[in-house]
């Protein structure tokens, strides 16, 4: 299995090169080369499969042979150990044909988990096979730092710095990074937004004597091993609902649209998809796009919701590079005009492809509380504010068949929010209960990269 840059300026690599680079030499991002292909009768057998032998399944088709099968299962059982539900994703029915996911029985209650457990333990092997030690550089708007930090936390060839926007994120999201002690851990809070993080990312992985100096590495979303690890959630509630027998829809809240791509990767695999809700904040860049063809950014607003408070999605650069039919000349163009003009007029055939199967929905505050309130009603679920936003998204479009709602984070990461909503005070389950009791170790920087980078190189040194 080898995988291309979506602009087409660097070599085709393999799995474990992908992994280990994040981000291509040229500023794109790594697709397959072509896409994996999973059989109708293995599909429906992943109903009756335990989860981790369904990731090991998924994610070996996409490592090809560089991971022995065997291998791909261990670590795959032992990521999946660290969730407090024994099905890892289990489904909960909200309505008729209605249902959600839970993505937040990972160690740091947030969808990301699913992703990172297995990604840590992936950088684990692939480093201690090659005897080389790596900087993991990440920007958050919420959950990614934290599920990062819990994963690698104390691993010994790996640091993490994890940046943060400073105020822009809930005391428990932030809790989750800066109460770490370990000494491979750094914390940054950033005095900007989300949006400035990924800039200053960005430019530290197109600063090739950093990447040089520290091996620098990304776990962000545009990491192609965390959209493989996603997917293998869409397969396993897909097939726990009949799939392939019959399509099944999925209503995803977003920001960075690296969990919905995973929808699109599932489905190009071959898992009958027949809708991909994007249900957005106000932060409505994607709702916006997949209405009127104009990928246009605006001023970043804070929300009930902060880790969808986004105004450039960075995996959307993969979807336009499949709706331009992997033309990565166009593609680089497109996004280097982006870079600069913040605005990207999507080509009609590409706007009907992504069309055929996503469609935009943006939500606001008010729609939001009154649908934590009304579910809570009407189920007894208490949900967090990002998988309101995608319930609240279902009134606004006509889906076929069953809907799957992504609840992407446990409600007590935001229980401000929720209590002056809906009355009720989450609480943190156990073996987190403590993070208030912890203290925390954090630094402050301005939204300067070449800052941040210095700060980076430091740490690395250490």
């Amino acid at each position: 299995m080898r995988y291309v840059s979506t602009r087409g300026q660097a070599p085709a690599v393999g799995f474990t090169d992908a992994v280990l680079g994040g981000l291509a030499p040229d500023g794109g991002l790594y697709v397959p080369q072509a896409w994996p292909q999973i059989g109708r009768d293995e599909i429906a057998g992943f109903a009756a499969m335990p989860y981790a032998d369904v990731a090991a399944r998924i994610l070996g088709a996409f490592a090809g042979d560089e991971i022995p099968a065997a291998e791909m299962r261990l670590l795959t059982r032992e990521a999946y150990a660290t969730f407090s539900h024994a099905a890892v994703v289990p489904l909960t029915q909200i309505a008729p044909q209605t249902f959600i996911a839970e993505l937040f029985h990972g160690p740091s209650l947030a969808f990301k988990d699913v992703a990172m457990q297995i990604l840590a333990r992936l950088y684990d092997h692939i480093l201690g096979r090659q005897g080389r030690r790596q900087t993991i550089l990440c920007a958050t708007s919420g959950d990614t730092g934290g599920a990062a930090v819990e994963a690698f936390r104390g691993a010994k060839n790996v640091r993490v710095v994890a940046m943060f926007p400073e105020g822009r994120i809930s005391e428990v999201q932030r809790r989750f990074m800066t109460t770490a002690s370990e000494g491979n851990i750094a914390c940054v809070a950033v005095k900007g937004t989300f949006d400035d993080c990924q800039a200053i990312l960005k430019d530290a992985f197109q600063d090739q004597a950093l990447r040089q100096a520290v091996d620098l590495a990304a776990v962000n979303s545009i990491n192609f091993a965390r959209i493989a690890a996603q997917a293998v959630y869409y397969f396993t509630t897909a097939a726990a609902l009949g799939a392939p027998d019959r399509a099944v829809n999925f209503v995803v809240p977003s920001g960075n649209f690296g969990d919905a791509f995973a929808g699109y990767a599932a489905q190009r695999m071959g898992l009958p998809i027949a809708r991909i809700v994007v249900a957005t904040n106000s932060n409505d860049i994607l709702a916006r796009a997949f209405a009127s063809g104009r990928y246009a950014r605006g001023a970043v607003q804070a929300t009930l919701s902060p880790a969808m408070d986004i105004q450039s999605a960075s995996n959307f650069e993969r979807l336009y590079f499949e709706g331009v039919q992997r033309e990565a000349t166009e593609t680089a163009r497109a996004f280097e005009a982006f870079g600069k003009a913040g605005v990207i007029d999507i080509p009609p055939g590409a706007l009907s492809a992504m069309q055929a199967v996503f469609q935009g929905v943006a939500i606001g505050e008010a729609e939001t509380v009154r649908t934590m309130v009304a579910t809570l009603n009407e189920t007894g679920e208490l949900i967090d504010p990002h998988t309101a936003v995608a319930v609240s998204a279902l009134d606004h479009v006509r889906l076929d068949g069953p809907a799957v709602v992504l609840s992407t984070a446990h409600p007590a990461k935001f229980p401000d929010d929720v209590a002056k909503a809906t009355g009720v005070t989450p609480s943190l389950p156990r073996g987190v209960t403590s993070l208030a009791d912890r203290p925390e170790r954090f630094d402050r920087l301005p939204a300067e990269p070449d800052t941040v980078k210095a700060y980076v190189r430091a740490f690395a040194d250490a």
